[in-house]
């Protein structure tokens, strides 16, 4: 399509809010470069006679012209654009809703940010800006979000206050890196599709502004990436004091339907009393009590905290076998007392007498007199021989030495006239075997 006036107001009049709609236009003016300054007397005959949503399409398409021409270093549309673009702003802005004030304001701080006008027409457009929010009734609310150059903290509630300046952050982040990321796709496909392929030098120079276009817009996602999680750090604190409020309302709630119920209650009970004609005294002992605010739900105090038992061995009784005998505490005796020994009466016990072996070699003769205990032992002292019952280890009498043995002739007979006693100790005469003896005891032994 040949550049014509009327070519260029089609062109603005079919402009969308889309992106492709507006790179497309974009694009067709940027060809015809030769007409900037035409064209941006048209551009801005359209913004006046636009309505606020048409005007803010035709911003994004002066903001996509200089952008372009920025990128390219042919700085004719920015040149012709500069001197419209504060009055522009400005009437695009004035009776604009809050949401298309906000998005323009977005868009003026990316021009600010990458510097695609001059200072003074920066600081043009922005005083422009600044005057219209001044001008504005004070029945009037501030843009959605505030402005970015001046405060609105007097018309954000105090709770919301802190999460303006990330809102904002994010918001800008958002902008720029969208603006980044369009601007890398559109540069990206270009140079893989060229057709036909430049010639190296070309080729090589392309790819890296591509690697430098690319480079700024992961740069610019980052940022918005670490603006929009601070942002949500802040909405999660915000949000978790919001359900610790709810559960105290909740709480509240409850404790108010407890006492409603309660007065209604006695209500009750006392409009049954004024019908029965009862007293006050009687009326006090009908009606139901009503709980004090003391014994309802704590609100503001914490739970109590549990108390934790303490860390003790288990008790000796379960690790006590099945019937054992119950412990009973020992009495509280001193250490010089010693216990009375116990009272138990000790019964004596027969002791049978022994059966001396082989009775028959004793030559006592056989009477019904038992012999009393300790018989054996006094025979043996009073005996000598096989009358003595000194058995050797065949069972049969023991023979003295010098009395003649089993192969010796026949056994020598004592001497009758000895006693027992002194054939028992004849072998110890001389000996002094009575040396250390009691003579009660020796006596008894010679006797």
């Amino acid at each position: 399509m040949a550049y014509t006036d009327d070519a260029v107001k089609a062109k603005l009049s079919s402009l969308n809010d889309t992106q492709d709609g507006i790179v497309t236009v974009a694009q067709w003016i940027m060809f015809h470069r030769r007409y900037t300054n035409q064209t941006a007397e048209l551009w801005m005959g359209r913004l006046k006679e636009s309505t606020p949503n048409k005007r803010l399409n035709l911003i994004y398409l002066a903001n996509e012209i200089c952008q372009q021409s920025k990128a390219r270093r042919k700085l004719d549309f920015i040149n012709s654009f500069a001197p419209l673009m504060a009055d522009g702003t400005a009437i695009a802005y004035k009776g604009a809703s809050s949401d298309v004030q906000g998005k323009l304001r977005r868009v003026v701080e990316v021009w600010r940010q990458r510097a695609i006008f001059d200072a003074p027409t920066q600081d043009a457009i922005e005083k422009q800006l600044d005057e219209v929010d001044r001008s504005r009734g004070p029945g009037k609310k501030a843009a959605l979000g505030g402005s970015l150059f001046a405060s609105s903290s007097s018309s954000t509630p105090t709770e919301l206050q802190p999460l303006v300046p990330l809102q904002n952050a994010s918001t800008r982040a958002s902008t720029l890196s969208k603006t980044a990321v369009d601007n890398a796709d559109l540069m990206y496909d270009q140079q893989i599709n060229a057709n036909p392929v430049p010639t190296p030098p070309v080729h090589a120079a392309r790819l890296s502004t591509l690697f430098g276009t690319l480079a700024n817009a992961e740069t610019a996602v980052a940022t918005s990436i670490e603006a929009r999680k601070k942002l949500i750090s802040s909405l999660e604190a915000m949000l978790d004091a919001h359900r610790g409020t709810l559960a105290r309302e909740e709480l509240q709630k409850t404790e108010l339907g407890i006492r409603r119920t309660a007065i209604e209650t006695r209500k009750r009970d006392v409009e049954d009393a004024i019908m029965r004609g009862l007293s006050a005294a009687e009326t006090a002992t009908r009606i139901t009590p009503i709980p004090s605010r003391t014994s309802s739900i704590t609100l503001d105090a914490d739970p109590p905290r549990p108390e934790a038992e303490e860390l003790t061995p288990p008790p000796v009784e379960s690790f006590t076998p099945t019937g054992s005998p119950s412990h009973v505490p020992l009495p509280d005796v001193p250490d010089d007392v010693f216990a009375e020994p116990l009272d138990i009466p000790i019964e004596p016990t027969a002791v049978p007498a022994p059966h001396p072996p082989h009775a028959a070699h004793f030559s006592a003769p056989a009477t019904g007199i038992v012999a009393p205990p300790g018989a054996d032992l006094l025979s043996s002292l009073t005996g000598g021989g096989a009358a003595s019952g000194i058995l050797n280890g065949n069972g049969h009498p023991a023979i003295h030495p010098g009395s003649g043995g089993a192969g010796g002739g026949s056994n020598k007979k004592r001497k009758m006239s000895r006693t027992a006693a002194e054939d028992a100790f004849a072998p110890f005469v001389g000996d002094d075997a009575m040396a250390g003896i009691d003579d009660d005891v020796a006596g008894m032994l010679e006797g």
